[in-house]
């Protein structure tokens, strides 16, 4: 979902006018006017960025532990509105889509453990049915993608589109994404998902008795008693969830973990109070067919911090033992807002006692 916000430590008042016009009318004109026909090279450059902004000796937050952040840019019209991110078991490498209908690949380079910056990108389009880019923007608005078997540079991934909701198999190279193979048959509850609320997050349980299933949500589609509604596909026990919505936040993205469980992006806008973000850990045991989910928070932030539309959260195991979660923000295309890619540590502790089941 397209979500422009201002960021009050750094615009001005009139520029905040300009971006609450559009919170109102969602601009989906700034989206690149022409499309992308074929894979084209990029160079990234990507500026270091602290989580706090105030304190850059602060590495812990809530419960996860800040490595790196950057702020990146690109010379091309197609870098940007990034809504999910899968990184391969090695921490090396990169495939992003965007709500523009366009992926990324790219190498991550690391200083030691921290990321330093991105090489070898490339962007190309996401191809339809008949194998040439997606043109139309009721088709071509990717917001979830999760991967079957985790390779980044060849293999098949699931992407999820809304607007015209659907979920779409598509087996891909190094330079060809598409066209789908085949597609994942939506849960009748889906069809109550507004246009620009659709399927925003889906992680691909690898491991455990759950392996082989598909775990997704909406971003705000709600329940009688309020909170979000997401299903287990496939697998074997499928069937409605619901995780306790908190806040009032919304879901925009999820990954799976390698212990089998999964963590969930969330995020939160009022102009009153500005952009927030959660992340919240939960436990395979969690994941029941008819369950209420709690989860763990692992981290809640504010603008106070480093943060921009937080849209995409990706998770794999370093050799240290922890779990590294890398996030990327959804800029809109818009000179407002950034492009922005940060990972944290996860200790490698055990998730906290499931919460309340229904």
């Amino acid at each position: 979902m397209r979500t422009v916000f201002r960021t009050s430590w750094l615009y001005s008042a009139s520029v905040a006018v300009v971006a609450a016009t559009l919170v109102v009318a969602p601009a989906l004109a700034d989206k690149p006017q022409t499309v992308l026909e074929a894979p084209i090279s990029t160079t990234v450059t990507a500026i270091p960025i602290d989580f706090d902004r105030e304190n850059s000796g602060r590495k812990e937050f809530g419960k996860l532990i800040f490595r790196a952040g950057l702020n990146l840019y690109a010379k091309s019209i197609y870098f940007g509105g990034f809504s999910a991110v899968a990184i391969d078991p090695s921490g090396k490498a990169l495939l992003a889509v965007s709500d523009a209908g366009i992926w990324l690949k790219a190498n991550l380079d690391y200083d030691g453990r921290k990321l330093k910056g991105l090489s070898g990108a490339v962007l190309g389009p996401i191809l339809g049915t008949d194998g040439k880019p997606l043109r139309d923007d009721v088709l071509r608005d990717s917001e979830g993608m999760t991967l079957i078997d985790g390779d980044t540079q060849q293999g098949t991934a699931l992407v999820s589109f809304e607007r015209k909701h659907r979920i779409a198999r598509y087996p891909f190279t190094a330079d060809r994404f598409g066209p789908p193979s085949g597609s994942v048959p939506l849960p009748a509850g889906t069809k109550a998902m507004g246009a620009n609320t659709g399927i925003e997050a889906m992680a691909m349980i690898r491991t455990g008795k759950l392996a082989g299933t598909l775990v997704i949500f909406s971003e705000r589609l709600l329940d009688k008693t309020g909170n979000l509604q997401g299903w287990l596909i496939g697998g074997s026990s499928p069937g409605g969830i619901v995780l306790k919505r908190l806040g009032g936040f919304d879901i925009t993205d999820a990954a799976p973990l390698p212990d089998g469980g999964i963590v969930v992006l969330e995020r939160r806008f009022r102009y009153s109070e500005g952009i927030k973000m959660r992340i919240r850990r939960i436990a395979q045991s969690e994941l029941k067919r008819g369950a209420l989910i709690q989860g763990e928070v692992l981290l809640e932030a504010d603008d106070s911090l480093n943060i921009d539309n937080m849209e995409a959260i990706a998770a794999y195991r370093a050799p240290s033992g922890e779990t590294v979660l890398t996030l990327m923000s959804d800029d809109n295309f818009s000179p407002l807002q950034r492009t922005l890619i940060m990972q944290f540590a996860l200790p490698e502790t055990k998730p906290v006692a499931a919460g309340p089941r229904g």
